[in-house]
């Protein structure tokens, strides 16, 4: 793959293709700096859902979610000179950190574009990591364009947050660590916002384990991959309103959206309820945290979306970014 080191347009000049090779190289450079995170095990969850359940758990990634993955590896592979006039990405929030954070171990800046009702408790995080935020109205605004132009006004380069092959090869080293600790599993199942997780991962998953089932999972409100897989190419709908801000995406990406129409099963809808009754079973039972995005897939689970139900199923919660008040709102 090329190196990057000027602004790139989501969808532009990237490949088309990511490989198993890239996902285990990008594991090579996240080596020591992105976290190993746990999987989870749990009886409760097993007699629950039927199934022996392994719980991929990036809330416990740096940032508190599977972005870093990709950012560190994207950022990364820029030239020293690139890295010296900063980058550009835009997100609701997870992405945003991640960017900020890799941005700040490489030694260079970052210019965030996140819209006005993104989560506070992500802003702050990613202000904290040293970025620069501009704000935009998500439901009037292309996002990527206001990044894109941005990122030619200052010499930025833009690292968008799924539609880039060093993007989705970072992403999919989750699933790699995870199959790499369990052993063949029988199923896969990963939220789906714009497809880079996804994609990531059903690359690795399916090199790893030949035959595994790739399960998408989508919020009611934001079903775009869905859609978009039974129309045979991207569709684009109304920006959703749903809880998971994370999944509140309107089209998938083209890059993504390729590897994904070739690799996943199926794509199950979880409702904004079964997400908070996803996130009230993993605090009290497995005491942990998720953010509505990292506890769809979950949700997928507990609510019996998955049939017929595998015997091994890998899931990966891919964040536990929300602050407390709007956790206790949530859950109230």
């Amino acid at each position: 793959m090329t190196q990057r080191t000027g602004p790139v347009r989501p969808g532009g000049d990237a490949p088309d293709l990511v490989t198993f090779d890239d996902v285990r190289d990008a594991a090579r450079r996240l080596a020591g700096v992105a976290h190993r995170t746990p999987v989870l095990r749990s009886r409760t969850l097993d007699a629950a859902v039927g199934a022996e359940v392994h719980l991929k758990c990036e809330n416990f990634q740096r940032v508190g979610a599977f972005k870093f993955r990709g950012a560190y590896n994207a950022l990364s592979r820029l030239a020293p000179e690139q890295l010296a006039r900063g980058v550009a990405a835009y997100s609701s929030g997870n992405h945003a950190q991640a960017v900020a954070l890799a941005a700040r171990e490489l030694g260079s800046r970052a210019v965030i574009v996140m819209p006005e009702d993104a989560p506070q408790s992500k802003a702050d995080a990613t202000a904290g990591y040293g970025a620069e935020i501009v704000r935009y109205d998500r439901y009037t605004a292309d996002r990527a364009a206001l990044a894109y132009q941005l990122a030619e006004e200052r010499g930025l380069a833009l690292v968008p947050p799924y539609e880039h092959p060093h993007i989705i090869a970072g992403q999919g080293t989750a699933a790699l660590e995870l199959l790499e600790e369990t052993g063949r599993l029988d199923a896969l199942l990963a939220p789906v916002g714009g497809g880079g997780l996804m994609a990531g991962s059903a690359t690795a998953a399916t090199a790893l384990a030949p035959g595994i089932r790739m399960i998408g999972v989508e919020p009611e409100a934001g079903d775009d991959t869905r859609r978009s897989l039974a129309a045979g190419h991207p569709v684009t709908i109304p920006v959703p309103r749903t809880i998971a801000d994370g999944q509140a995406v309107d089209t998938p990406g083209a890059l993504t959206f390729a590897i994904n129409r070739r690799l996943l099963d199926s794509v199950v809808l979880v409702s904004d309820d079964e997400i908070r009754a996803a996130m009230r079973f993993a605090f009290e039972r497995l005491k942990i945290v998720t953010e509505p995005s990292g506890a769809s897939a979950l949700a997928a689970l507990l609510a019996g979306r998955v049939s017929p139900l595998p015997a091994r199923i890998g899931v990966i919660i891919s964040g536990g970014n929300i602050g407390p008040d709007r956790f206790a709102e949530l859950l109230g």
